[in-house]
């Protein structure tokens, strides 16, 4: 059953057709021999120039004006706009002049994609515009592009700013709004900064496992699903750590993965179900180290992107300049409640929250408590970028106990503008706690916990045959790229964020 089509789409329809009886191709297959891009020209073409008596130029048509035999046009590529001239004359030298008085004039709409051949001139107003000589129809576009609409104030109101639109249909985002570019252009500016920092410190870019048996490496909930031919249940991984951790085993001293990893949580401006990090572990170092590493790594990515360490980030300007503030997790809650519960055990904890307004699950044990406290009475308040540090040994099954203070283990997080970007630890690597801390989450998860973690025998295999001494952090590439693009929710830095299942109307 074919989908009914709009006055508007119909029209693109009758279009195509009349532009298929003059016997031409509406969806040619030839290469089209591009050689400039619209920025480049208006960034080096001065009137008269030489070596612009030949262009040939590429995009979708945005805008007609027709003049009677000649007119003005607008053509987008990927780098930005461009007046084209058309003259009638000029594309239709013979006596035919179908190409610009039916086929320009009448058929060709806008959005559909063309090819312009011609030399550049500036108008008496000063604007950089090819007069076109040869325009070719390259792919004919068969829905219209949302058109700004503005109320009386001048503010846009229609899908051009509807989240629901963009997010969905990203491919039309982008094209009536040319910015949103330029976030994922930093966004790629971002890694590739990342990426040569850990290269030049010859640290080996590896690849881990999606697929896994077991789930680890975090405290998550996970999506599973089955292999027929093994008949066994997997899951899409929540981290890379465990098998990250496993080539440090194996003798490789410094490795790290650009990862997507997927979380069977709840969604909001600050979670997306798949989601990307980059995790590294790095033999014979700590956490103390990897707190320096890690500002170095991110004031240089701000200086990359930005040319500068001070990022504006909705009202605030934050700066990434070393050295970092640091508090330890204790440190942060006495300094934000006033309150010190260093010393308090379960029941006391559970009273302290409820005194504080922090709602308790009764199948939280005594770590994650103090996790729901430190994110209800302090995160949202570290602005600037901030280092918590010496964790609870509940709330880190992964890390090495602390050298000088029982019952915490050597943990850090980094917050900025009021949420986590990375976490890292001196990894756990004695076998026999860590079979203690695995059991003590299989515990947890029988007392409902179900971001506990199993029990992974190969991993702990792999820590018997020895681990040397070693760091390890994860930073979450979308929040991060939140903060050094401004972008106010995590569906802005992502090109196709999930969604709830959309009915499309046959």
């Amino acid at each position: 059953m074919s989908r009914q089509l709009s006055e508007q789409e119909q029209i693109r329809r009758d279009n195509l057709t009349k532009i298929e009886e003059l016997g031409i191709n509406p969806f040619p297959s030839e290469l089209y021999p591009v050689t400039h891009l619209a920025e480049d020209i208006k960034k080096t073409y001065k009137t008269g120039d030489a070596g612009f008596e030949h262009v040939v130029l590429a995009g979708r048509l945005m805008m007609k004006r027709i003049m009677g035999k000649a007119s003005f046009a607008e053509l987008q590529d990927s780098s930005g706009r461009m007046q084209i001239y058309v003259n009638r004359d000029e594309i239709c030298p013979g006596e035919d002049k179908t190409m610009y008085n039916t086929v320009f004039k009448k058929l060709l709409d806008i959005g559909d994609f063309i090819g312009i051949k011609g030399h550049m001139f500036s108008t008496q107003t000063g604007e950089t515009t090819v007069h076109v000589t040869e325009l070719t129809l390259l792919s004919k576009s068969l829905k219209p592009l949302p058109i700004v609409k503005t109320d009386a104030d001048g503010k846009v109101y229609d899908e051009v700013t509807d989240p629901e639109f963009r997010y969905r249909q990203r491919y039309v985002d982008l094209v009536v709004n040319p910015d949103v570019k330029k976030v994922f252009k930093q966004r790629t500016t971002m890694y590739n900064s990342m990426r040569t920092f850990l290269n030049d410190k010859d640290y080996l870019e590896v690849e881990t496992p999606i697929l896994q048996p077991l789930y680890g490496g975090a405290a998550a909930r996970p999506f599973k699903t089955h292999h027929n031919t093994l008949d066994m249940t997997l899951y899409l991984r929540i981290a890379n750590e465990l098998y990250l951790k496993r080539l440090i085993v194996g003798g490789f001293d410094g490795v790290y993965e650009f990862s997507k990893d997927f979380r069977n949580e709840g969604m909001s401006r600050f979670h997306n179900p798949e989601f990307t990090q980059i995790e590294l572990y790095v033999a014979y170092k700590d956490y103390d180290w990897m707190m320096d590493l890690v500002e170095e790594m991110v004031e240089k990515v701000a200086m990359d992107m930005h040319g500068t360490t001070v990022v504006k980030v909705g009202e605030n300007e934050i700066n990434f300049q070393r050295p970092w503030k640091r508090y330890t997790m204790f440190e942060a809650i006495e300094h934000f409640t006033g309150v010190d519960i260093s010393a308090m055990d379960e029941p006391a904890l559970r009273d302290t929250a409820k005194s504080l307004g922090v709602s308790i699950d009764p199948a939280l044990g005594k770590g994650k408590i103090i996790d729901e406290i430190f994110g209800e009475k302090c995160e949202a308040q570290l602005i600037q970028p901030t280092f918590i540090t010496d964790y609870p040994v509940e709330m880190s099954p992964l890390a090495k106990k602390h050298r000088d203070k029982e019952g915490l283990v050597e943990r850090f997080e980094a917050i900025c503008n009021g949420k986590e970007i990375c976490n890292a630890f001196s990894e756990l690597n004695d076998p026999i706690d860590q079979r203690e801390r695995f059991e003590k989450q299989l515990e947890l998860g029988k007392r409902g916990d179900e971001e506990a973690m199993m029990l992974d025998e190969d991993f702990l295999r792999s820590l018997e045959y020895g681990m040397p001494p070693t760091a390890g952090l994860g930073i979450g590439l979308d929040r991060l790229a939140m903060i050094m693009t401004d972008s106010h929710s995590i569906q802005d830095v992502l090109f196709f964020p999930q969604m709830k299942a959309e009915t499309i109307q046959e």
